[in-house]
């Protein structure tokens, strides 16, 4: 089965967990595309009543085009909870996020959620995470950032858009790209990262899912619940 139809599957199967009343964090990326399309059917069919909570403005024009209301991270006691993507999952249930560039969104609605779902297809699961992080730093002083990335061996490159200037995130700060060949302790690299002066948030999420839901190439979807 292709990997598009892996992400519907799985989308769909994820909705599926949000109850009436519920205020839901609303993720960003391709396979979330999937999500809101099948939380917008329900909201019309089945008269869903749910609060939305946006982790990009892209997920909040969508979603508000369908019908869901959406209101601010701010606006809101608790998030009941968060259905968002993943760039990659490791076997430990740590992942790297913010190939989209909403990373530092991502992670304040995650944090802010009693529960956190990530739905992918089966390719982003590794055992160990290999794939480029993102870092979100803002724009004074990020070139000495830069240099301070290069001498600790992380292999940065800056995140452009097609104009080659630099891509902005919906906070308006700059994203460097580091390219590690296999990230041992994601944990104690992020801790590291977010050390550092400049640096706003990183693309490590970790000790924070409590269920996955993934596409597989056999057309089932598989949920595993973490805690």
């Amino acid at each position: 089965m292709s990997q598009e139809l892996q992400k519907i599957i799985a989308g769909r199967r994820a909705a599926e967990f949000v109850q009436n009343d519920m205020v839901v964090g609303i993720g960003s990326g391709s396979t979330i595309a999937h999500v809101i399309e099948a939380l917008g059917e329900r909201v019309a069919k089945e008269n869903l009543k749910i609060v939305g909570v946006a982790t990009s403005e892209k997920t909040r024009r969508n979603a508000a085009q369908l019908g869901i209301p959406m209101y601010n991270v701010d606006d809101i006691d608790k998030i009941d909870l968060t259905i968002d993507g993943a760039d990659q999952i490791a076997d430990d249930f740590s992942a790297i996020k913010g190939g989209g560039a909403a990373l530092l969104w991502e992670k304040i609605v995650a944090f802010n959620s009693r529960q956190n779902i990530w739905v992918v297809d089966a390719t982003k699961r590794v055992p160990k995470l290999n794939q480029y992080l993102p870092v979100e730093v803002i724009p004074y002083g990020s070139d000495q950032l830069f240099k301070r990335f290069q001498a600790d061996g992380f292999h940065p490159t800056w995140r452009l858009d097609q104009n080659g200037n630099p891509v902005r995130t919906d906070s308006a700060n700059f994203l460097i790209d580091l390219h590690l060949p296999l990230i041992e302790n994601p944990r104690e690299l992020g801790d590291e990262l977010i050390k550092m002066v400049g640096v706003v948030e990183h693309g490590l999420f970790t000790d924070v899912v409590n269920r996955v839901v993934i596409g597989e190439d056999d057309h089932t979807v598989q949920v595993l619940d973490i805690n």
